[in-house]
């Protein structure tokens, strides 16, 4: 049996960012450092890719920076915001096996508008993800915004799982939760 990995799909943020330091994008902020960090230490592979232009979220140039990484029945796999609908289209997709599947304020509403993202999240759920994971865990909040309150629904309906809403974190970001520690994540995945 191989050893454990997690592997973290960032969000898409409304707009371009203005990039200070070419290594530094959307996904070193948030909680997602700090949960890296924290599995590195206890010797679980972690891998955060960069998506490209995720402001414009593209299914297709997701994939191809997805798929460049090894993801086996050990993966366990971690979506915020619009990677969360990545990650179950692609499960569906390709009928993948994997360990477990974290969604953290999952989004499949597209409420900023725009053809690239209609096309993003306009899919049909595989409701057969289900029998391919061993553990569906979604998190949302008490003061997420109704949007995202309806993407949980959706997916909740055709995933099941496991919700757990913790209060005060809105969208998950920096900005909504005051902290990038997030140990509730971190039993989750270590469980």
């Amino acid at each position: 049996m191989s050893a454990k990995k997690c592997i973290i799909i960032h969000g898409c943020p409304s707009k371009a960012e203005k990039l200070m330091n070419s290594k530094t994008r959307t996904y070193d902020k948030h909680w997602m450092p700090w949960i890296k960090k924290e599995l590195i230490a206890k010797n679980i592979e972690t891998e955060t890719p960069l998506i490209p232009s995720p402001w414009e979220p593209n299914y297709e140039k997701f994939r191809r920076v997805f798929e460049s990484y090894d993801i086996d029945e050990n993966t366990i796999l971690i979506g915020h915001s619009c990677g969360c609908a990545f990650l179950v289209r692609w499960l569906g997709e390709t009928k993948r096996k994997i360990s477990k599947l974290i969604l953290v304020a999952p989004w499949k509403i597209n409420s900023r508008g725009g053809k690239f993202r209609e096309t993003f999240y306009n899919y049909q759920i595989d409701e057969t993800i289900k029998d391919r994971i061993n553990k569906i865990v979604m998190f949302t909040a008490d003061n997420e915004e109704d949007d995202g309150k309806e993407s949980l629904k959706i997916f909740h309906k055709a995933l099941e799982g496991e919700i757990i809403e913790l209060k005060g974190r809105g969208h998950y970001t920096i900005g909504d939760m005051g902290t990038e520690v997030f140990p509730e994540l971190l039993k989750e995945i270590l469980e």
